[in-house]
């Protein structure tokens, strides 16, 4: 899958910002894609693309919190590369949802951030 082709929101149904993500583009009639990316991760070089749409580090879209992060043995200063290879390893260390839209990213916390990348 082409991430930069239309607009793909990275979901998860048991995340209810993700629920609330899919109410607010459905109210707003937004065509879009929904990925649950725990049973369709996104490979490495969908990763890398998606860090370079969201133009931040990848730590700052890692959730850190998870019991999967501490497996990895990675610290906040980790590199991006070992980052990514860990949220590839362990696809539920992705922050979400994520939106992806007209060459660009966001994350949806708060998912009001969404609507801000759709109107940008």
């Amino acid at each position: 899958m082409n991430l930069t082709e239309g607009t793909t929101l990275l979901h998860n149904p048991r995340c209810s910002k993700c629920r609330i993500a899919v109410s607010m583009l459905e109210e707003r009639g937004q065509e879009f894609r929904v990925r649950e990316y725990l049973q369709d991760p996104l490979s490495r070089v969908e990763l890398e693309q998606l860090h370079g749409l969201l133009g931040r580090p990848p730590m700052e879209w890692t959730r850190t919190g998870e019991p999967e992060w501490a497996e990895t043995g990675l610290s906040d200063d980790a590199s991006s590369e070992d980052v990514l290879e860990a949220i590839a390893a362990a696809p539920k260390l992705l922050q979400r949802p994520i939106l992806i839209s007209g060459g660009a990213a966001t994350i949806g916390r708060p998912p009001e951030r969404i609507l801000a990348l759709l109107e940008g």
